[in-house]
C-alpha cells in the first residue's frame, strides 16, 4: 500500500498566484476597473481574499502583476537587432500598436494608467518592472544604431525614446486616431530623421 503524497505548497501557491492574475485581468476586460474588487476576484480565482493580500498591497498591484504576466519572458526584454535600425524599430513599433489594440493587454494598461496617476508607490512598482526594464533594452538597441552611425552619435537616448513612443500613447490615451502599422513607421521615419547623422 502506498503512503499518500504530501501536497507540494509550492505548485499550489503557484496555481493559486496564476489564477488570481488571470481573474484579475479577466474582471479589468469584462467590467472595468471601478468595479472590480478583491472579493471578485477572490471568487473568480479560487482563494480566498486573505490570499490576495498575503501576495498583494493593493488592487492596482494585483492588476498591475496580472498585466505584467502577459509579457514575462524567460529571456527578459530584448528587441530585435538585425542591424537595420529602420526595420527592426519598425517591428518593435508595430508590434507595440498590435498589443494597444489587443483587449487583453488594452483594459489592464488603461486601468493601471489610471491608478498609477494616484498611487506613487504603484507609479515606483510600474517604472521599476515594467517601464525601466523597457527602456533599457531599447536604448541598448538605440545605442548598437548609434556605434553603427545610423543614429547621431550625441542623441540623447530618451528623447529618442520620447518622440518615438509619446505620439503613439498620446493617440491611444486620448482615441484621437486608429493606431495602424502605417502610423508606427510614420513615427519610425519622423524619429530617424530627427536624430539622423
Amino acid at each position: 500500500m502506498s503512503s499518500p503524497r504530501t501536497p507540494n505548497p509550492a505548485r499550489r501557491s503557484e496555481r493559486s498566484r496564476q489564477a488570481v492574475l488571470a481573474a484579475a485581468r479577466e474582471l479589468v476586460s469584462e467590467a472595468g476597473y471601478p468595479k472590480v474588487t478583491i472579493e471578485a476576484i477572490a471568487a473568480r480565482a479560487g482563494v480566498g481574499k486573505q490570499t490576495i493580500y498575503r501576495w498583494w498591497p493593493s488592487k492596482g498591484a494585483v492588476v498591475f502583476e496580472g498585466f505584467l504576466a502577459l509579457s514575462e519572458g524567460e529571456e527578459g526584454v530584448r528587441l530585435p537587432d538585425t542591424g537595420d535600425i529602420e526595420a527592426d524599430l519598425k517591428t518593435v513599433m508595430r508590434a507595440t500598436v498590435a498589443e494597444f489594440g489587443d483587449p487583453a493587454f488594452e483594459a489592464p494598461l488603461r486601468a493601471l494608467n489610471t491608478q498609477i496617476i494616484e498611487d506613487p508607490e504603484l507609479a515606483a512598482l510600474y517604472r521599476e518592472k515594467l517601464a525601466g526594464p523597457l527602456d533599457h533594452a531599447k536604448k541598448e538597441r538605440l545605442r548598437n544604431a548609434q556605434r553603427a552611425g545610423q543614429l547621431r552619435a550625441d542623441a540623447d537616448l530618451g528623447l529618442v525614446l520620447e518622440v518615438l513612443y509619446a505620439p503613439l500613447y498620446q493617440r491611444w490615451l486620448h482615441r484621437s486616431g486608429p493606431l495602424t502599422s502605417e502610423y508606427a513607421d510614420a513615427l519610425v521615419d519622423a524619429a530617424l530623421r530627427a536624430f539622423a547623422p
